[in-house]
């Protein structure tokens, strides 16, 4: 049970980071709506956290963390503190020399990743003022990164995970208190994601100096395990940009769109993103330190168990949050954001955009069980190659889309994309006999879908019921979104017992640990 716990710790930390987000969001769609100060900001957020899953999560720890939890169970702590400062010590350097170029060549980076804001000079001069200013926001959260690997490393998940809130909370403030001075709404977010940046790094650091982790500087020196090191990052770095890249082709095509598509792709994912956010990223964070350990200690069986039941969950989990989101797309869009700048065509917009997303959500949760199966071997290279022929995959998918489509193809393009990259990435673990679906995943799987299904029709008769309440004040309005996710747990709850797709014990047995 332990992996479920640790699921469940990162998962819960998520949920509240994810309910603080959507508060953010909100106060967002508030502030900015969906035009041209909203545009050059989300660009200006997209760009440090591109590079973010190159220097940070991604790449970072996907090679980090193996070698890590290898050199921690041989050498034992001081040979892990050891590495991790010598780490540091390179990670740091590289952060400061990119940091200081993007700065100074910041227009052609954002003609790069905004191409069609160069025919409307007020939203370029924005993009590149406000990108100014959040940049420094990756420098932060990859040091951060760092101490993060270290303590999931220890088996300590909450700290790191907790961090996501400390964002939110911190954007969610700057824009009431930072508007009026400085008479921007843009200018007020993009300061205060700088600042999130900053509080992060000092939260993890302090918390891996409680665990006796304090990692002093060094300057940076070659050895054999930096050595290793580089040898497993830049592959995954690759890999990581190359997943990227596919968010920023969306990026990229939208700003050809009329003005406002960019935002409406945003506010989409962002809701799509709350299901692979509390449930993938939560997987992912738990299962990469728990297959390291198995295989570095040969107990091949074990790290197959673990990640069958890691899928076993999130097919329980993400299953039903496709189908209601393919089910019900505007009324959850219209309650969460239809007010102030964010009018009844915007809404629709969006709700377009989060059915096409949604019909990959599942496919990006199982990328996250199935990637650690390649990291814990110390295989990086893998997932690139694979990596770049999605690129193109996504890119192809989205010129063909597009032109019919508009910003709902780009998002189409994206999960059909998805879809491909979770198929081949299991094909090849099954190649290689080190993953295979055993009897309990075979015997469950279809029966979580047929629950899955049972709800998404309980969905539709309970929204038809729910219409007239829509047309209502903003309290009958909330009230109805409140059923339908109500009503939606409840109906997949039965379902999902009575077809035995999980059972009441497993869940008393989780709640006692």
């Amino acid at each position: 049970m332990s992996l479920y716990r640790a699921i469940a710790t990162v998962g819960g930390l998520t949920m509240v980071s994810r309910v603080f987000g959507f508060a953010r969001d909100l106060m967002i769609a508030r502030y900015l709506g969906a035009g041209i100060m909203a545009d050059a900001f989300f660009v200006a957020l997209r760009l440090p956290n591109f590079f973010r899953s190159l220097f940070a999560e991604g790449a970072f720890t996907a090679g980090f963390l193996p070698l890590y939890s290898e050199i921690l169970a041989r050498g034992g702590r001081s040979a892990a503190r050891a590495f991790a400062e010598a780490a540091l010590a390179w990670l740091l350097l590289v952060l400061l020399l990119f940091s200081v170029a993007a700065q100074l060549f910041m227009p052609l980076l954002m003609l790069g990743l905004a191409p069609g804001f160069q025919d409307e000079p007020a939203r370029f001069a924005l993009s590149v003022e406000y990108t100014r200013i959040t940049f420094p926001y990756l420098l932060f959260i990859s040091l951060a990164a760092l101490y993060g690997a270290v303590l999931n490393g220890l088996g300590k998940f909450a700290a790191f995970a907790a961090t996501p809130i400390l964002l939110n909370l911190t954007m969610l403030l700057a824009l009431p208190l930072l508007t009026p001075v400085l008479g921007n709404a843009g200018l007020a977010l993009a300061w205060g994601t700088f600042a999130a940046g900053l509080v992060q790094f000092l939260w993890l650091a302090c918390w891996a100096g409680r665990d006796g982790f304090s990692l002093r500087l060094r300057l940076p020196r070659r050895s054999a395990p930096v050595l290793r090191l580089f040898k497993l990052v830049l592959p995954a770095a690759i890999g990581a940009g190359a997943t990227q890249v596919n968010l920023v082709i969306g990026v990229i095509l939208a700003s050809l769109l009329p003005a406002g598509a960019v935002s409406y792709l945003f506010y989409a994912d962002r809701i799509n993103q709350l299901a692979v956010g509390v449930v993938g990223v939560a997987i992912s964070t738990a299962l990469l330190p728990m297959l390291s350990r198995h295989i570095a200690q040969g107990e091949a069986e074990a790290a197959l168990t673990q990640q069958n039941r890691a899928q076993e969950f999130a097919l329980l989990l993400a299953l039903p949050a496709m189908v209601a989101l393919l089910v019900v797309p505007y009324p959850i869009i219209s309650v969460l954001f239809e007010r102030g700048e964010f009018d009844a065509a915007t809404a629709r917009a969006t709700a377009d955009a989060l059915l096409a997303y949604a019909i990959g959500l599942p496919a990006y949760i199982l990328n996250r069980t199935l990637t650690p199966g390649f990291h814990a071997r110390q295989d990086t290279t893998t997932p690139v190659r694979i990596a770049f022929g999605i690129i193109a995959i996504n890119l192809a998918l989205s010129l063909l889309l597009m032109p019919w489509l508009g910003h709902v193809g780009l998002a189409l393009a994206t999960a059909l994309a998805a879809w491909v990259n979770t198929a081949l990435l299991g094909w090849l673990l099954l190649r290689r006999r080190q993953w295979y679906m055993d009897a309990r995943l075979k015997r469950r799987g279809w029966r979580i879908l047929l629950a899955a299904l049972a709800m998404g029709l309980a969905l539709w008769g309970l929204n038809r019921a729910l219409l007239p309440w829509y047309g209502q004040g903003e309290a009958w309005r909330i009230a109805a979104l409140v059923l339908l996710v109500l009503g939606g747990m409840l109906v997949y709850l039965g379902a999902a017992l009575a077809f035995g797709a999980t059972r009441p014990a497993e869940w008393r047995s989780l709640r006692r640990r």
